[in-house]
């Protein structure tokens, strides 16, 4: 019995290191007082230690001590005794010869039979390149938005400056009438600076009120385009919410190209009592913008064909990286588009 017993144990244990070799990852198998009673091959090849100086060894005494580290002696003497295990784990730290690492942590602690002495299993995943690549491309979001916010600010001083120039011509001509319509275009361009502000948000900005971000675009654009001898009222209705700036720049470029080709093509001299409605709603993680107008109407989904003029293809492209759907009713009493992301039903 004794003889049969002490060969299931070999053998156990014969099974249990091959298991430990073929793990992919780093791994170590530490006894209660977390000395090293196995390590994969992963481990001793990334870490570039070997077996004879690494079994039976503390591993705060590995290699020159780079394991032997306030955090590490934190987790794996007081977090891990208090909660049996813990899970992603991150320690960054400076190795001699393998540079400097980031790595998430796995361990649990294994009991067999009563009154035995546990084991501890600790699962080391590096995560250095994942890491260097997440920097990088913040660094690069970032550089994009100093540049977005330079070409913005050279607009803006672009804008301005023709303005400057329109105002100034418009003091040296003699026609009254010719100063007046140099006056409504030097009006024009600075309207049309507002709503370019407008839409390109501070990248610094976390998330703004939706609510009064629409209602001051739709001010910029009515005082662009609608000019004294149009009546046409631009009026917003929001039940509120927050958006992250760049979900506010796509919704502001969808509500400008629908605001501007309802201004363009729903009315005409007789239209009377004309007006374009924007509504924001919230439902929960879901919302819809609807731009709705009382003109002469359009034909049936002319926004939803990609064919259909450059504007569509815009607002199609932003509606879907929003995950939303577009859809447009038109006829006799005006056209109305919504614009919904619904987190039910098809898009």
């Amino acid at each position: 019995m004794f003889s049969q017993q002490f060969t299931d144990s070999q053998d156990a244990a014969a099974l249990a290191n091959a298991i430990v070799d073929t793990v992919r990852e780093p791994f170590v198998v530490l006894d209660e007082d977390l000395r090293v009673v196995a390590a994969s091959r992963s481990f001793y090849r990334t870490f570039t230690v070997n077996p004879r100086d690494t079994q039976g060894k503390l591993i705060y005494e590995l290699g020159d001590g780079e394991w032997n580290t306030p955090k590490l002696r934190t987790l794996l003497g007081k977090i891990l005794p208090e909660h049996g295990a813990m899970e992603d784990c991150e320690v960054e730290h400076d190795f001699p010869d393998i540079g400097r690492r980031t790595m998430l942590l796995n361990a649990r602690k294994v009991f067999y039979e009563e009154g035995s002495r546990a084991n501890i299993l600790l699962g080391i995943e590096d995560i250095t390149s994942q890491r260097f690549l997440e920097r990088e491309k913040d660094e690069l979001i970032r550089q994009k938005d100093v540049l977005l916010g330079e070409i913005q600010h050279r607009i803006g001083n672009s804008l301005q400056i023709i303005a400057n120039i329109i105002m100034s011509k418009a003091r040296t001509v003699e026609s009254e009438e010719t100063r007046r319509h140099l006056s409504d275009a030097h009006d024009r361009v600075i309207s049309i600076a507002a709503v370019q502000q407008h839409l390109h948000l501070p990248a610094a900005s976390g998330s703004i009120e939706l609510a009064p971000y629409l209602t001051k675009l739709c001010d910029a654009i009515s005082d662009s385009m609608i000019g004294d001898s149009r009546s046409i009222i631009i009026k917003v209705c929001s039940d509120g919410g927050r958006a992250t700036n760049r979900k506010a720049e796509s919704l502001g470029l969808i509500l400008t190209e629908l605001v501007i080709n309802s201004l363009k093509h729903a009315f005409n001299e007789s239209s009377k009592d004309a007006r374009i409605t924007v509504a924001y709603d919230v439902f929960g993680k879901d919302w819809k913008l609807v731009v709705a107008d009382n003109g002469i109407g359009k034909p049936d989904g002319v926004f939803a064909q990609p064919k259909s003029g450059l504007g569509s293809s815009i607002i199609g492209a932003l509606a879907s990286q929003l995950d939303a759907h577009v859809v447009t009713i038109s006829g006799p009493e005006g056209t109305t588009v919504s614009v919904t992301h619904s987190t039910f039903g098809s898009k």
